[in-house]
Parts: C-alpha cells; structure tokens; sequence
C-alpha cells in the first residue's frame, strides 16, 4: 500500500469510527483487510452484481423496503414488466417503463466507479450485472455482460431494426412504433421471457475460471441468473449486501453495508 493511500484509509477508518459511536472500526477493519488482501493476490476477479449496486445512484430496486415491489400500482410489478403485459397492455407498460425504469438522470457512484479502476488495471475481467440501467458503461467498464438487457437497447418487434432511448422517451404518452408499423420495444427480458443463451455461457465460463468472486449489491433471488454463482469453485467468494441472503453461509468473505464505499476500500488499498 502506497504511503499516502495508508493516510488515506486510516483517516476514513478514523471518521467511519466516529461517526458510528466506535463501532465500525472495530467490526470492519479485519474483513476490510481481508478483502484488500483478496484482491491483491487475484488475477482474475469477476464481480456479480444486482440493483443494489444502482441504489446508491438513486435508482430503487425491487425487493427492499422502499423497492418497487413494495409500492402500489394498478397492477404488481411483476405482471407490468412480463411479456404477456406489454403484449396485451403496451400502453400501461410504457407508462411503468418511463415512470419507473427509465433513469437518465442517474450517474455512476462509488461502486460503479471502482470497478472500472479494477478492470483498467488488469485485476477485473468482467461485470456480469442484472441491472438494465448502463451504469457500469458510463463509468468507463468495458467488459460488461448484461444478463438482463439495457433500457439503451431497443429494436422493432417486426422488422428488428435498432433504437436507442431516444424513441422511448420522445413518445411519451404513446406507444412507439417503427417506420415499418412495428411496435418498439426495450431490448430487455421480461418475466416470462429466457435469458439470452450467448451470455449466459460467457458469464459461466467467466465465473468458473474466476480466481475471485465479488458479489454485490444482489438478493440473490431472481432465477435463473442467481443460479449462475454456483459455477464458481475458488477460495475468494466475497459477498457484499445490505441484507441477508441464502448464500450468506457460502461466502468465504462477508461484508454488509455500503457497496459503494466497501468496493471503494479496494481501489485506496491496492
């Protein structure tokens, strides 16, 4: 560790300990370490992340107190962003996408940003996240696998021509349609819809040579990506969340709280 960075870490940890009446210290500093060391002597680190990583950005997740699931709609969440919905109701499941998905105003935080420190120098080797909001891109990743699609990503139902976000948001109150009379639509997967068969098989072979294994920011609930973790076979699984999760047990690091500071612990250490 770099003499300047050692001041660095000392004095968070030092206004962290504060802050929290004397606890934080105490309870963070061995498994800060820890993961520092992880890192450190890791080639191959591949992080897993889910919506807890864009939370910090602002944007809700699904599943938490104040998460999407959690709120009142017409219809559940689950039910508007199925396929069989946006088939039967594009005009109601606009409305939801642009009111509740869509996040332009968004920009990257801490652990967004971190991971695209490990990946410019080599330690990272891709992000395989569940979040459709491009986050990761526009903090400067490269190698990014996402399982779910993107809301940047939109295509013609009839004739597969591409759009860009653009079209969504310029349409509001309308459905938009193609130059072919083709429904648009986000280049997403809905409930009721399979994963894209190309990135699933990258991701598994990123996670089964992975030499790390950060998990962030996910419950670890939504099928068949959480499934995806189970091809991991090393020493160095680390589990970052808020919440309790069925993978706690597993971990060989667990860490809970800030995903954004936590990862940042990495980037001021190495």
């Amino acid at each position: 560790m770099r003499s300047i960075d050692g001041v660095v870490l000392k004095l968070y940890h030092y206004i962290k300990y504060n802050m929290t009446g004397g606890n934080y210290f105490m309870h963070e500093e061995k498994e800060i370490t820890r993961l520092k060391n992880f890192a450190e002597d890791s080639e191959n680190i591949i992080f897993f992340g889910g919506a807890g990583v864009s939370t910090e950005s602002g944007i809700p997740d699904f599943r938490s107190a104040d998460g999407l699931y959690n709120q009142k709609y017409k219809y559940p969440p689950e039910v508007m962003l199925s396929r069989t919905f946006f088939i039967d109701n594009p005009k109601e499941f606009y409305d939801f996408h642009r009111d509740k998905i869509i996040n332009t105003q968004a920009k990257p935080n801490r652990a967004h940003l971190a991971l695209a420190e490990l990946e410019s120098i080599g330690k990272l080797k891709a992000v395989i996240t569940q979040n459709i909001d491009g986050l990761h891109q526009e903090a400067g990743s490269v190698n990014v696998l996402e399982l779910h699609g993107s809301v940047y990503r939109n295509y013609c139902m009839k004739c597969k021509k591409p759009y860009g976000i653009d079209i969504i948001i310029k349409t509001a109150d309308n459905i938009p349609v193609c130059g072919c009379g083709g429904i648009i639509r986000p280049d997403v997967v809905l409930y009721k819809e399979p994963l894209d068969k190309n990135i699933v098989s990258q991701a598994v072979k990123y996670i089964s040579d992975a030499d790390m294994l950060i998990i962030g920011g996910t419950s670890l609930s939504v099928y068949p990506a959480a499934r995806l973790i189970r091809y991991y076979d090393g020493d160095k699984l680390v589990l970052i969340n808020k919440s309790v999760t069925q993978f706690d047990k597993h971990a060989d690091l667990l860490l809970r709280g800030s995903i954004g500071d936590i990862l940042g612990e990495i980037i001021i250490a190495i």
